[in-house]
């Protein structure tokens, strides 16, 4: 049982150290490309849709790190499976089709907090960036909303 609950922490470590770069890279490039937030419902909606796309291909990827731990362990049969429950596992969608054996389950809900962890980091991300686009907009005076 000790060395399943190192391989989660250190599977653990790396995943949080993967999401950590990658959320570094996306703002390193939001900073970079601007000062100043888009105003445009087109640059709004690129701006949005890239930062999805690379959270995307981030979780993507954290999943595909438990995913290959799972087959490069044996503690499933193909990478179809391994990657289908690291996936399930991973955004707590749980359906229990799959199942690690008994000696290996405690990796399992180990998984399922650090993604819950990683999709939160995510969301507290594309909040400050909503955030930044909303106060980049044009002040609108109360006389020209239509209120009196």
């Amino acid at each position: 049982m000790l060395s399943i609950l190192l391989s989660a922490f250190l599977l653990a470590a790396c995943t949080i150290c993967m999401h950590a770069a990658g959320i570094s890279l996306l703002l390193r490039y939001s900073t970079r490309t601007g000062a100043h937030p888009p105003t445009t419902p087109f640059a709004i909606s690129r701006t949005l849709l890239r930062v999805v796309w690379w959270l995307l291909l981030l979780h993507l990827t954290e999943i595909t790190l438990w995913a290959l731990f799972y087959l490069w362990r044996g503690y499933l049969p193909d990478a179809e499976a391994a990657f289908y429950f690291s996936g399930v596992t991973y955004t707590t969608v749980g359906y229990g089709d799959i199942v690690l054996a008994k000696s290996y389950r405690l990796l399992a809900p180990l998984e399922g907090l650090v993604g819950v962890l990683m999709c939160s980091l995510s969301m507290g991300y594309f909040f400050v960036v909503v955030n930044r686009i909303l106060q980049g907009q044009p002040q609108r005076s109360p006389s020209s909303s239509g209120e009196h």
